[in-house]
């Protein structure tokens, strides 16, 4: 279970619209490593929600996928 604080924080670093980069996803329907998406919302369990390039919609979990916001010029 995540705490208020942590939901509070996952929100604040990743709203809606926040650009990120999958390196690694331990799930059979992940996109390739690379692939860029884009934030949804996160839900109340602290799942980053994303519209992936490829047309799918995947959550991140930030415990156990690996990935990273894709800055401005990168």
């Amino acid at each position: 279970m995540i705490s208020e604080m942590e939901l509070k924080k996952l929100r604040e670093k990743y709203p809606a619209g926040t650009k990120v980069v999958l390196d690694r996803m331990d799930d059979i329907q992940a996109p390739a490593p690379g692939t860029v998406g884009t934030v949804t919302f996160v839900d109340d369990a602290g799942g980053i929600h994303v519209s992936w390039e490829t047309g799918s919609s995947l959550a991140l979990i930030p415990e156990a996928d690996v990935f990273y916001i894709l800055r401005a010029g990168e």
